[in-house]
């Protein structure tokens, strides 16, 4: 009998019920014996008392399986999730997230193991290209991205028993990934240094064995050091929303009583394109040290998930808050902590035009007051004039540009600090680019949500060398531009541009519904190509023009969790 066939035996059971006393003697040259001195000793009453029916523990307190692999809160949340569903599994909300935090927290991610992997937890719609072995990226990526993988840490024994549980799970992935791109030429069969033609699931397994293994020194370090974190206090907020531009505010974190893990939160930022401002309320859970986990909203509406990295002298947090419903909704976020140091997050506008008065507002915490605009230094050819005002998180200040300011970045020297590039000198636009060049939404609203597209226009000056597309080209950030949509033409008679949806004055794709579409040709459904056009026209009338390629597509039908809750616990929020 193969390993794999073994491994499949006992992950199935023999009636449908995990089972994971036995083990291979030997699998992949690492005996049972030196792979069980790794694993973890679980001490968590509740944990053992909700998972040793199907996971046993042996004389050292290790549980199987659970013992031997390393996760994010999200991996631990998949886990107890589809345990719930697919094994009926009797936990309570309040019980499956103390197990979640337990498990994080004693068997989490190390800050430098997690930080290549970012992208996963924090929801970003990337092209992320892993560099490790191409052949077990073609593998994973089949059915979800690249990140699921990078941000566990297993044994040999458990990446061995992850492959058959998908095979046991998710039969049609040895068609799909693990056996039907065998010998075809497809990355994953190319022949060792022996001439041997390696099979992509043991390469996988050996592959991610050796780069992802349970014990590491960076987990090691990080498990000596962890503690409770400190986070009371005022937080200095800049970010980035594509659509709406530019963030600044401030957030007080309040840390809960006889929870060291537990805190509050309250913001008030103002996105600096348009004015609007915004205030949020939340509260947030810290995993293994470091991963802020957190919900906030305005209200009784437009919740936002939080994700940010703590940095390891805990003054500066970064990541995501994003949409609930649609991932990709939602703006960067970083945060530093405001102490008795000023701090200068950002200058709006950055764009200045020479030989032109602009009022402009520095945004920072801490920020001392600022009289006759002396304290301000923005460089060679910027004078300034009044400040209109001033207070600890921002300063409005009026700025002419000297019609002869020679063209490019200025630094900003005040408050004992430095904002590099804080603005940019230039003389006019000289052209514009779509971003992204080449975007991706998904049509829903009936069956499965919407997939948006945010596109954006951003302004290029020529530079000093006054070339286009030299290395010296200023970026000028978004620009006010009038939005269309054109057909892409890719068959004869296209008829895309009027089936696959519309586009706001924002920028923002809305894609039409799925399903069938009975007023289109042949009853198809309303996916296609188009062109996005973007239009932007100076001051002297004349007009620039970019464009960028939008694919409207079907439905995310495939998830690598496909199940449907079966009872209460699964449906609840678990992190955050």
């Amino acid at each position: 009998m193969s390993n794999t066939l073994r491994l499949i035996i006992q992950v199935l059971g023999t009636a449908g019920v995990f089972s994971f006393s036995t083990l291979p003697i030997a699998l992949h040259g690492q005996s049972r014996d030196q792979q069980a001195d790794e694993g973890y000793t679980i001490n968590h009453s509740t944990t053992v008392e909700a998972c040793s029916r199907c996971h046993t523990v042996d004389d050292e307190g290790r549980m199987s399986r659970i013992s031997y692999l390393r996760k994010t809160p999200e991996g631990w949340q998949t886990s107890v999730r589809r345990m719930a569903a697919l094994h009926n599994v009797n936990v309570s909300p309040e019980q499956a997230r103390d197990i979640v935090r337990y498990l994080a927290n004693e068997q989490g991610l190390a800050p430098e193991e997690l930080r290549p992997g970012l992208f996963e937890v924090e929801r970003r719609f990337i092209e992320h290209d892993y560099e490790g072995d191409s052949s077990v990226e073609f593998t994973c990526i089949q059915c979800h991205s690249m990140g699921r993988v990078i941000t566990q840490r297993r044994t040999q024994d458990e990446w061995a028993l992850l492959m058959a549980t998908h095979r046991g799970l998710y039969p049609l992935v040895d068609r799909q990934a693990f056996r039907g791109n065998a010998c075809t030429g497809q990355p994953g069969c190319e022949e060792d240094l022996e001439g041997q033609s390696s099979h992509p699931m043991d390469r996988a397994i050996n592959h991610l064995g050796s780069v992802f293994p349970l014990i590491t020194p960076e987990w090691s370090a990080w498990s000596a050091n962890k503690r409770p974190p400190q986070l009371d206090g005022e937080w200095a907020i800049s970010g980035y929303e594509p659509g709406k531009g530019s963030i600044y505010g401030t957030l007080t974190i309040t840390a809960t009583d006889n929870d060291t893990d537990a805190f509050t939160s309250s913001s008030r930022y103002v996105y600096a394109e348009s004015g609007l401002t915004a205030e949020r309320s939340g509260q947030a859970l810290v995993y293994t040290g470091y991963q802020w986990r957190g919900r906030s909203n305005p209200g009784t509406a437009n919740e936002l998930r939080e994700v940010m990295f703590i940095e390891r002298d805990q003054r500066v947090m970064s990541g995501r808050w994003f949409s609930g419903a649609y991932d990709e909704i939602g703006p960067d976020i970083t945060l530093q902590r405001i102490g008795a140091a000023p701090i200068i997050t950002g200058v709006y506008p950055q764009a200045l035009r020479s030989g032109e008065t602009t009022q402009v507002t520095i945004y920072g915490g801490a920020l001392s007051d600022v009289r006759t605009g002396a304290e301000l230094d923005f460089g060679p050819g910027v004078s300034i004039g009044m400040v209109e005002r001033s207070q600890t998180d921002e300063v409005v200040v009026q700025l002419t540009i000297d019609d002869d300011a020679v063209v490019g970045a200025r630094d900003l020297f005040a408050f004992e600090s430095t904002l590099e590039n804080a603005i940019v000198v230039h003389d006019g636009i000289d052209r514009i680019i779509v971003t992204p060049e080449s975007g991706m939404a998904r049509v829903g609203g009936a069956n499965f949500p919407k997939g948006y597209q945010t596109f954006e226009a951003i302004g290029y000056n020529n530079g000093p060398d006054d070339q286009n597309g030299t290395e010296d080209d200023l970026k000028l950030g978004r620009i006010d531009v009038s939005w269309n949509l054109e057909e892409y033409s890719a068959a004869l008679n296209d008829d895309d541009i009027d089936f696959v949806g519309s586009i706001s004055a924002e920028g923002v794709f809305t894609p039409a519904l799925d399903g069938l579409n009975m007023e289109r040709t042949g009853d198809r459904n309303n996916i296609g190509d188009v062109w996005v056009l973007a239009t932007y026209r100076n001051r002297v009338g004349k007009e620039l023009r970019a464009r960028a390629h939008l694919l409207v597509t079907v439905p995310l039908y495939m998830r690598f969790e496909p199940w449907r809750p079966v009872a209460p616990p699964t449906n609840q929020r678990l992190i955050g």
